[in-house]
């Protein structure tokens, strides 16, 4: 997937990261308040390794929107380039269990969007969105190198179960 990521569009996710993340500083702090943006960005990260399907689609056209808007408003609001293109990478691979984890927790997403407030569906969009342009930087991919295969992992251990039975666990 050829995906062009630009300083611009970074810019951009890192403040929609922070006008998620400081509600949350300010506030209580409790770990479940994160749950929404956090569904979104998991979402979001795995989605930059979906390549030839939607959801690598959706990401690859978020990254070159928000690279695109985010460009523009650097250039605007400060006379300087904001167009420098960016180093992509990818955290890994999925497997064909690790794709079913991936549809899986898409339809777990679209219930938790669905069930959800006005304010929460925004930071789980604001998440997907955030990590659809973060999850192709590299030092993002390294960090998050851990996700895939832990996808992988359990879906691989839901096709065990599904094959052996109980005896799997």
């Amino acid at each position: 997937m050829n995906v062009t990521i630009n300083l611009g569009g970074v810019a951009a996710a890192l403040a929609l990261l922070w006008f998620n993340i400081r509600p949350w500083l300010k506030g209580s702090r409790d770990p479940k308040a994160l749950l929404p943006y956090g569904a979104g960005a998991g979402l979001g990260s795995l989605s930059t390794i979906c390549i030839g399907g939607a959801l690598g689609w959706g990401a690859a056209g978020i990254a070159g929107l928000f690279s695109s808007a985010g460009s523009k408003g650097v250039s605007t609001t400060t006379g300087t380039r904001g167009g420098t293109a960016m180093p992509t990478g990818r955290m890994g691979t999925l497997t064909e269990e690790g794709g079913v984890a991936t549809v899986l927790l898409l339809i777990g997403v679209i219930i938790l969007l669905k069930s959800s407030g006005k304010k929460d569906k925004r930071r789980i969009i604001g998440g997907f969105a955030t990590f659809a342009v973060l999850g192709f930087l590299p030092g993002v991919a390294a960090l998050l190198s851990w996700w895939p295969d832990t996808v992988n992992w359990a879906g691989a251990k839901g096709r065990e179960v599904l094959e052996r039975g109980g005896s799997a666990l």
